[in-house]
């Protein structure tokens, strides 16, 4: 049985940013450059390949600039057109035309699972995909799509897991697995940042969802958690008890840009492969590690 197809994905980018500071104080960390694109822009790129249509990115004051960086600018276009600039120009129409983006902005930081809610007007009652705003995630088949194809064949919310350490888990979330097939999974319990005593296992999960409509209204009832925030966790918790979810261990690495040495991470590693820079950048390291 196919269900139904997922068409629309909100990315949460309403964070303050507190762990990339002092940088995070005037420019959005989702604006942090990976060579010469923002992360969001990363993000919104794999939706889209993903087969996305409609994109809702859910920002809070200050936070502008992510708008204006998906919206034309005349003057530059103009410029750009008069000197020639054809490649560039085409590049930024290209951003410009991804996809159908919308803005919302959550108006008081309450946690990931507040933040979510705030799109209960533009879901409506389809399933839609949730992008975390912090995690950049490259790799030849797009994160956000092994997830709908997941969600499209077995037809219940899925998260996108994978392994952590020992250290690392209290500080995620924790799932009780049982392997489906291949990379594919069922949750059937999760507990968001557990004491070590509470571990279910060592898959967490990992910057991305696709989830039924019916997750708003268990949003609603959803009492603050963790950090004394409500805490998306938590609400899937409910999901995962009832009709239970799909688990999805996706190929692709992942990068935290809500973390210093992901940012560097993924800089240097999107470097190496940038078609302008990556031979130049490459050498360079190379003459830079003899150095270490």
């Amino acid at each position: 049985m196919a269900y139904k197809k997922v068409r629309k994905a909100v990315i949460p980018a309403a964070g303050l940013g507190t762990r990339v500071l002092p940088i995070s104080k005037a420019l959005p960390k989702e604006m942090l450059p990976i060579v010469d694109k923002p992360a969001i822009q990363f993000i919104v790129e794999e939706a889209v390949r993903s087969g996305i249509e409609e994109i809702l990115i859910i920002t809070n004051r200050g936070k502008g600039i992510i708008e204006d960086h998906f919206d034309h600018v005349i003057e530059l276009e103009q410029r750009l057109e008069a000197s020639g600039r054809r490649e560039t120009l085409d590049e930024l129409n290209r951003i410009t035309n991804l996809a159908n983006i919308f803005f919302i902005r959550q108006k008081e930081t309450k946690g990931l699972g507040h933040a979510v809610s705030c799109a209960k007007s533009f879901v409506g009652d389809e399933p839609f995909a949730v992008l975390y705003g912090d995690d950049v995630i490259i790799g030849d088949d797009p994160a956000c799509g092994q997830l709908c194809r997941a969600y499209e064949e077995y037809g219940k919310g899925v998260v996108g897991i994978k392994k952590v350490t020992e250290e690392q888990i209290v500080r995620y979330s924790s799932l009780k697995v049982d392997l489906i097939r291949d990379n594919i999974y069922s949750v059937s319990d999760m507990i968001e940042k557990p004491s070590p005593d509470k571990v279910l296992s060592l898959y967490s999960i990992l910057g991305r969802c696709v989830l039924p409509p019916s997750i708003f209204d268990i949003l609603e009832r959803t009492p603050p958690g963790a950090g004394g925030e409500i805490q998306l966790t938590d609400a899937m918790r409910e999901l995962t008890l009832g009709e239970g979810m799909t688990g999805v261990d996706f190929t692709g690495k992942r990068y935290d840009m809500g973390n210093k040495l992901g940012i560097l991470e993924a800089i240097c590693e999107v470097a190496l492969n940038h078609k302008e820079v990556g031979q130049d950048f490459r050498a360079y390291l190379k003459e830079l590690a003899k150095t270490l």
